[in-house]
C-alpha cells in the first residue's frame, strides 16, 4: 500500500517548520510514494517480475529573491534536517531572481475534485501472468509472427504538495497499462508494430485477446512495403501520430518557450493560427482521465482552457516564473497540460480518406523532426498508399515535410476522438504536405 496522506502531511509539516526557523522566507515541499509492479513476457514466456518502491521528497527553499532545491529518497529526520540546512545555505549564495516567488496565493486550489483517479483494486501476479498468457496467445496466431513482448504494469501513487502560504493538498492515482509488441516477417521484410492501453481503473483495461490480436493485425498490414516517388500529397495522420503533432503545440506555447522566445507562436494570442474548423482544449476535470487533476505542480488552481477557438489562439500555458517575465498570470498549466485535445471533427474517417484520389497515410514517424523555433517539421515516416478510399500497400523510407504555421492552416479533422492518453487527436488529415520517396 501507498503511504496514506497523514504521513506525508507530516512529513511536509516538518520540513516547512524548520526551513522557517532556519531563515528561509518561503518554502515549497513535494512528498511522493509511488508503488509499481511490473511483469513482462517474450514469446509466450515469463520473462521478467518486478516490484519497486519509489518515497521521494523534493525541497525548494527561499530567501527573499533568491531561491535553490534539493531532493531526497531518505525521509528520517535526521537527513530531513541536513538536507533542509544544506538548502538554506545553497539558497543564500544563489544569485537574485527578480521572478523567483511562490505562486500568488489566491491562485491557490481550495479544494482537491474526486476525479474518480484511484482504484484500490490489486490485480494478483499470477493473474497478470495469465492475462499476458492469453495476450501472447492471441498475438502469435499467425506463422509469420515471429517474436512477442507484452507487458502488464499496476501502478499506485499519493502525494502532498505543501508551500509556507497554507497550501497542502495532494491525490492519490493508479494506473494500469497492458501493452503489446510484434514482430512479423516474410520473404520480403520484417515490420513491427504494438498496441498499447493504458486506464485508470482495472476493469476498464482491454480484453487481453483482443489487445493482442489488434497488435497482431497492425504488424502483419505492414508487411511487404513498396517504395514511393517525391511528391505533394495529402497526409493523413493517424491518431497515435497526430496527438505528437497536438504535443508540439502544447511545447510551442508554453511559457518557458514563449518568454525565450524560442517559439514559432510568439506574439501569436488572439491571432489566427489555424482554420476556422479547429478547437484546442485542455480539460482538467475529466473523470478517470489520465491527465487529470486539480491543481498544477506549484498547487494553482486549474480550469478547463480553450486554447484555441475557431482557429484563434486564446492561452498560453502559464507557470509562476516565465508568467511573471511575461507579466501574466499563472492558469495553473507548470508542468504542463492535462487532458489535452483537439474537439472532433465534422467529418467521417472514411469521408476523410475518400476527400482525395491519392493520399498517404501514416501510421509511424521516426527521429525528432520538430522544430519549435522555426516550425520546420521534417520526420522519416511508414504508413500506407490510399487511392480512391481503399488502402493500396504499406510504404516506407519516405520523409515527410512542412511547416506547421502552414499544417495548421490546412488540418482536416474526422470525428473519431477517443480519450485514450492525457494528449488525444482524432484521424487528422494535412493537405500539401512534402513527401520525399526514392
Amino acid at each position: 500500500m501507498v503511504k496514506d496522506q497523514n504521513y506525508l502531511e507530516n512529513k511536509a509539516s516538518y520540513c516547512l517548520d524548520l526551513a522557517k526557523k532556519l531563515g528561509a522566507t518561503d518554502i515549497s515541499v513535494f512528498v511522493g510514494n509511488s508503488i509499481s509492479e511490473t511483469v513482462n513476457f517474450r514469446n509466450k514466456k515469463l520473462d521478467e517480475s518486478n516490484r519497486s518502491d519509489n518515497l521521494g521528497i523534493d525541497i525548494t527553499t527561499y530567501i527573499g529573491k533568491k531561491k535553490s532545491s534539493i531532493s531526497s529518497s531518505n525521509l528520517l529526520n535526521d537527513n530531513l534536517n541536513i538536507l533542509i540546512e544544506k538548502c538554506i545555505e545553497t539558497t543564500k549564495n544563489t544569485p537574485e531572481d527578480e521572478f523567483n516567488s511562490l505562486p500568488d496565493k489566491d491562485l491557490l486550489a481550495k479544494e482537491v475534485k474526486d476525479l474518480n483517479l484511484y482504484d484500490d483494486n490489486h490485480i494478483e501476479n499470477d493473474d497478470k501472468i495469465k492475462y499476458l498468457s492469453r495476450l501472447e496467445i492471441a498475438a502469435s496466431n499467425d506463422k509469420r509472427i515471429v517474436n512477442t513482448e507484452s507487458s502488464f504494469v499496476e501502478d499506485k501513487s499519493n502525494f502532498i504538495l505543501a508551500n509556507s502560504d497554507g497550501f497542502c493538498k495532494g491525490f492519490k492515482t493508479s494506473s494500469f497499462i497492458a501493452s503489446s509488441v510484434v514482430v512479423a516477417k516474410d520473404d520480403k521484410s520484417m515490420e513491427r508494430d504494438y498496441e498499447y492501453n493504458q486506464k485508470c481503473h482495472l476493469k476498464d483495461i482491454k480484453n487481453a485477446e483482443e489487445l493482442g490480436k489488434k497488435a497482431a493485425e497492425q504488424t502483419i498490414k505492414k508487411l511487404s512495403p513498396k517504395k514511393i516517388g517525391s511528391e505533394k500529397i495529402a497526409i493523413i495522420f493517424d491518431k497515435r501520430i497526430a496527438k505528437g503533432i497536438l504535443s508540439t503545440f502544447a511545447s510551442a506555447i508554453s511559457s518557458s518557450a514563449i518568454s525565450r522566445g524560442t517559439s514559432f507562436l510568439k506574439d501569436k494570442i488572439n491571432q489566427k493560427i489555424f482554420s476556422d474548423t479547429i478547437n484546442v482544449l485542455d480539460k482538467p476535470d475529466i473523470l478517470k482521465g489520465l491527465g487529470s487533476k486539480s491543481f498544477d505542480s506549484e498547487g494553482v488552481k486549474i480550469d478547463t482552457l480553450k486554447l484555441v477557438e475557431q482557429g484563434i489562439l486564446n492561452h498560453y500555458l502559464i507557470d509562476t516564473y516565465n508568467g511573471k517575465k511575461l507579466n501574466l498570470k499563472s492558469n495553473g498549466r507548470c508542468g504542463g497540460t492535462s487532458n489535452l485535445y483537439f474537439e472532433n471533427g465534422k467529418i467521417s474517417f472514411k469521408d476523410l480518406i475518400n476527400s482525395n484520389s491519392k493520399s498517404l497515410y501514416i501510421t509511424e514517424t521516426i527521429g525528432h523532426g520538430s522544430n519549435i523555433v522555426t516550425g520546420d517539421y521534417s520526420v522519416g515516416a511508414t504508413g500506407f498508399l490510399i487511392e480512391n478510399g481503399e488502402f493500396k500497400y504499406p510504404i516506407n523510407e519516405i520523409t515527410i515535410a512542412g511547416n506547421f504555421k502552414d499544417m495548421f492552416q490546412n488540418i482536416t479533422l474526422a470525428n473519431d476522438l477517443e480519450f485514450e492518453y492525457s494528449v488525444n487527436s482524432p484521424t487528422m488529415m494535412v493537405e500539401g504536405m512534402v513527401v520525399a520517396g526514392k
